[in-house]
Parts: structure tokens; sequence; C-alpha cells
């Protein structure tokens, strides 16, 4: 079922309340290097769950998510005050584990593309020399 516009703004506005909000008014040492990638909303607008990505170690993230939510009715209280809607969105945050399979992934493929640009590369010079033993005619 796709999401009414309405529910794509509010959850827009949502990320982007709770990001500045991150960025500039939370003080708590354990929120550190977050960012929220995106947000989920309830289609009665009554729930909205936050997904974050957090860098550092997987304690340090289990923290800072709990530290979100701790901090979390001072967030929904950011977000009363842009949305205008009958009622504030109960704010539930999510690791998003997805940022971190994708620095794997690409760890990954730098590691095995290096092998395979290489063998290109050895075909052509072998193209370009056609005496591979190096024998001299001169």
């Amino acid at each position: 079922m796709p999401s009414s516009r309405r529910v794509l703004k509010v959850a827009s506005a949502i990320r982007e309340v709770v990001s500045m909000s991150i960025l500039t008014e939370l003080k708590d040492p354990r929120i550190h290097d977050v960012t929220v990638t995106y947000v989920e909303v309830s289609p009665d607008l009554r729930h909205a769950k936050v997904h974050v990505s957090v860098m550092g170690t997987e304690t340090q993230q289990n923290l800072a998510v709990n530290a979100l939510q701790h901090a979390a009715g001072f967030l929904q209280q950011r977000i009363g005050r842009r949305v205008q809607t009958r009622y504030t969105p109960r704010l539930k945050f999510v690791l998003d584990k997805g940022v971190k399979r994708s620095i794997e992934v690409a760890k990954i493929l730098r590691d095995v593309l290096p092998a395979e640009t290489s063998s290109p590369e050895a075909a052509e010079q072998e193209l370009d020399d056609p005496d591979p033993g190096g024998s001299d005619d001169s």
C-alpha cells in the first residue's frame, strides 16, 4: 500500500527535526556520529520509527540508540512545534544496519576489484609486447 503524501511529508519533517536536534541541541556524550537515515510513520501518524546509523563499535551503537530513546520526549516536543498534527508521533529509534553492510560490501569489492583490474592490464601488456620472452634481436 503506497504511503500518502501527507505521511511522506510528516516523515520528512520528522527526519529534519530529529537530525537538526541531534546535531545542535542534544548534549548527551553517548550521542555522536549519529545519522538519521530515514523515518517510517504509521498511517494514523501516531508512531514513527526513526532509523539511525551510528559509526563505532556495537557497544557504542547500542549506547547511542538507548540515549536517543531516552531523549525521545525532548525530540517529540521539538517535532510537536514543527509538525501540525492532532497527535505528536511517538518515536522509536532503530539501528539501521544497512549503512554498515554497504561499507562492508564496498571493502570486499575494493579487495576483489584490484585483482580483476590487474588482469586486463596484463592482457594489454601481452598484446603490446608480442615477444613475452624478452629476447632482444639486436
